[in-house]
């Protein structure tokens, strides 16, 4: 077959495959992006390993599905921006940066003492830290939003922390490496500071302002879905210069993108246009691909005792760290411990991470392997954690703060 063939025949088991576990995943009580992601991972390397069959020859057919699943996550957090209030977020904030700053704190003192146990080096150790530092809420968000507690308390909350545990783990990335290299030193962590804070600062500004503007424009042209096309440019574009200009994770891009655009009298319509290209294409591709790229065969007998307490570390020091900052904050402890659960997921900034280690040899290559595990096990038993979490105090309240 062609290349574009091969590619017509992945995207169609991959779309279907997801939908159908999806389904029985919401027969079984569980959130569908359980079913998904358990379905990558029949998929992956781990058992199928689908996309390296023979009958896919093409090797830039396995990077084209890849390249629309992160643009499948750009779109999710954009429509989890959507659907958030920038007066939610400010009256979050105070929760939102407790929960992120321990939500950090945690997991690097941890991590670091369960890889000094296990006799790594200080400098690899502390590393390690830093690699568990960084959390993911695509998924997070994606079963809020199944479960229609997107706007409680908890949920505003969780993504306000989410964006301070990025910029935190980013600034905590440049310092160590600046300190281990040599080079610039404080100079550069300033810099980084900077640069992050002005971005932020000038990203949102635009969206609060420009985005709403430009969107109204969009609708009134004669084009056919100008406004859609307009949106998608926006969460691209947003995402985009959070990488290349704010040195942050593109996902914070989108999502600030989502947020100004909230403030739209046309964010009925924006998510009307947008729904059916990101849930019945992109994020499907998303999820699955989390299996996909993972495999769990590379987990040697002799790397397991240390994965298995990584993985312990890595989940007990978010619920527990970032459950005590809301706690703290002033959040009831069953709210607490839903924002701790909501930020248990690990993603693609500890992969990029680890592979910064990997590359400047401050970890073993094995250490990568165990990196993929905490982020599939953690991204795994995140959907039935929340929805655990959110069905032990349920009230008519929490629907309500849903805004559905």
């Amino acid at each position: 077959m062609t290349p574009f063939l091969q590619l017509l025949a992945e995207l169609i088991v991959i779309i279907a495959a997801a939908k159908l576990g999806g389904l029985l995943s919401q027969k079984l009580n569980q959130p569908a992006v359980l079913g998904e992601l358990l379905v990558g991972l029949v998929l992956g390397p781990s058992l199928i390993n689908f996309m390296h069959l023979p009958l896919f020859t093409d090797r830039g057919v396995e990077d084209t599905v890849l390249h629309l699943a992160e643009l499948g996550v750009i779109c999710l957090m954009f429509i989890a921006g959507l659907e958030i209030e920038l007066n939610e977020l400010r009256h979050a904030g105070r929760v939102s940066a407790y929960a992120g700053v321990i939500g950090v704190i945690m997991p690097l003192i941890f991590g670091m003492l369960a890889a000094l146990l296990f006799g790594y080096a200080a400098t690899a150790a502390a590393f390690i830290g830093v690699i568990l530092t960084a959390t993911s809420v695509s998924i997070s968000a994606q079963t809020l939003i199944e479960l229609r507690v997107l706007r409680s308390r908890e949920g505003v909350a969780l993504l306000g922390a989410a964006v301070i545990d990025d910029v935190l783990v980013i600034l905590i990335l440049s310092l160590f490496t600046a300190l281990i290299d040599g080079a610039g030193g404080l100079e550069v962590v300033i810099g980084t500071v900077l640069t992050m804070i002005s971005f932020l600062a000038a990203a949102l500004l635009l969206s609060l302002v420009a985005l709403p503007r430009a969107a109204s424009w969009a609708y009134r042209q004669p084009v056919s879905e100008g406004l859609t096309a307009l949106v998608l440019i926006a969460a691209m574009l947003f995402a985009l210069a959070a990488e290349a200009i704010g040195g942050l994770a593109a996902i914070t891009g989108a999502f600030i993108a989502g947020v100004g655009l909230s403030r739209s009298h046309l964010r009925e319509e924006i998510e009307r246009g947008l729904r059916p290209i990101t849930y019945g294409l992109l994020v499907p591709i998303f999820f699955v691909s989390i299996g996909l790229r993972a495999d769990l065969r590379e987990l040697t007998p002799d790397l397991l005792p240390f994965a298995s307490v990584i993985v312990l570390v890595a989940v007990a020091t978010k619920i527990i760290g970032c459950g005590l900052g809301a706690y703290w904050a002033g959040f009831k402890s069953g709210e607490a411990l839903r924002v701790g659960v909501g930020m248990i997921s690990r993603g693609e900034v500890g992969l990029i991470v680890a592979a910064v280690g990997v590359e400047t040899g401050l970890i073993p290559d094995d250490m990568f392997v165990i990196v993929v595990i905490v982020v599939l096990l953690s991204t795994l038993m995140t959907p039935p954690l929340l929805r655990w979490a959110f069905r032990r105090n349920d009230s008519p309240r929490r629907a309500a703060a849903s805004g559905r």
